[in-house]
């Protein structure tokens, strides 16, 4: 089976979870949601298609490998609005048309929002279907020179290293992901490090064969219903925990 491979690593990055009132959090690694709209963007698929957002939805499969969660860091945000009353009849395209009223008709809202700083993770996307919108040749060019600016979760997040996708056939992704150890070598070399990237955890979607065995299974609400309205379904997600034992004893020594 052929698989589609890239790093994500960026200062900030932040991978929406389920959000209630002013708390906005992040999960610890992608969603699928966040991968399916970053793809979307480096083939420079418009947020209002929902006809080829749900292409990519049905037509491929997606798994993290996560290197490094990163740590946390939780930001007190203000941002100035404007009320529906005073935006009635008056165009607001921009932003900046949307605050140009008189400043005592401005709000305020705040809000608190989660961070992972230097997280690192290997994707692995693979074709569900025969006719699936695009090949895995077409997402790589795609990623290699994407239409659109390209972002880990925010705006305020763009990817640090150039994505440098590759293809590799592999039995599954347990095989596939060793295949790309040379492409996390390099990339731990360009950021300094002097030890090698440990795997710490392994999370894939259901119908395909992972190589690894589950050490749980959860629910996630990151599946794309509708990108433009910003709606999303629950899915079975599995996590396969690598050698946490061994990993903590090698930090540790």
């Amino acid at each position: 089976m052929r698989y589609l491979l890239f790093p994500l690593y960026a200062p900030l990055a932040s991978w929406g979870d389920v959000a209630v009132g002013e708390y906005r959090p992040t999960f610890n690694y992608p969603s699928r949601s966040a991968l399916l709209g970053l793809l979307g963007a480096a083939l420079g698929v418009e947020r209002s298609d929902e006809e080829a957002h749900a292409a990519l939805s049905a037509g491929f499969g997606i798994a993290v490998a996560m290197y490094e969660e990163g740590r946390l860091l939780r930001d007190y945000h203000t941002a100035q609005v404007s009320s529906a009353s005073s935006l009635k009849n008056r165009p607001h395209r921009t932003r900046a048309d949307e605050l140009a009223i008189p400043r005592d008709d401005l709000n305020t809202i705040l809000s608190t929002r989660d961070y992972r700083q230097d997280a690192i993770s290997l994707i692995c996307l693979w074709c569900k279907i025969e006719s699936a919108g695009w090949t895995l040749d077409e997402l790589r060019a795609a990623l290699d020179e994407p239409r659109f600016v390209l972002y880990l979760g925010r705006k305020a997040c763009p990817p640090a290293l150039p994505l440098k996708p590759e293809i590799v056939d592999a039995d599954d992704i347990q095989a596939a992901l060793v295949l790309a150890a040379p492409q996390l070598d390099k990339l731990a070399a360009q950021l300094g490090r002097k030890t090698p990237l440990i795997l710490r955890r392994v999370a894939w979607e259901e119908g395909v064969q992972p190589g690894y065995q589950a050490t749980f299974s959860v629910p996630r609400k990151d599946d794309v219903r509708s990108r433009r309205r910003w709606q999303f379904s629950d899915r079975v997600e599995h996590v396969a925990l690598i050698a946490l034992d061994e990993v903590d004893g090698e930090e540790d020594a």
